[in-house]
């Protein structure tokens, strides 16, 4: 996790708003990891943000392979939707924050706010494939702390 994670997350907490994960974990689809060794990592960064005063609203995961007919792997909406109604969220007035072009297309396909972070894939991302992408992102930010930035910024 990155050292300035919790503190972003704690800010959206105090904020009073959900913080939940969905993220594509083909690796397991693959055999490549062990859905338990999925848990014990989920379990590891629940740990460390709690330690930090931090935590998630709700983790959720696809298993699939991107060959799969599931409906749940991003950038399709099945985590999203599963999330709002188990969460009472309304999608339209959320963001979602990633780091592949892939989580952008899910928030216009929810019409969500996307947020794309230099940090993990996405400065390679952006470099690399943003002039093919049909539309940008909403807001480029270099890390989470700077999206929730932007994200808590005063309404205009």
């Amino acid at each position: 996790m990155f050292p300035f994670a919790a503190a972003a997350i704690r800010r959206l907490n105090d904020a009073h708003l959900p913080v939940i994960v969905v993220t594509n974990q083909s690796g397991i689809g693959r055999g490549i990891v062990a859905e338990s060794m999925v848990h014990v990592v989920h379990d590891l960064m629940t740990q460390q943000l709690t330690a930090a005063g931090a935590h998630l609203t709700a983790i959720y995961y696809c298993p699939h392979t991107s060959d799969d007919a599931c409906d749940c792997r991003k950038p399709k909406l099945g985590m999203l939707q599963k999330a709002a109604r188990e969460h009472a969220i309304d999608l339209q007035r959320s963001f979602v924050v990633g780091d592949r072009y892939g989580d952008i297309e899910l928030a216009h396909a929810t019409h969500a706010r996307g947020i794309l972070v230099r940090t993990g894939y996405g400065a390679e991302d952006l470099r690399e494939n943003s002039p093919r992408w049909p539309k940008p992102p909403d807001f480029v930010a270099d890390d989470l702390a700077a999206a929730v930035n932007w994200i808590l910024r005063p309404p205009k």
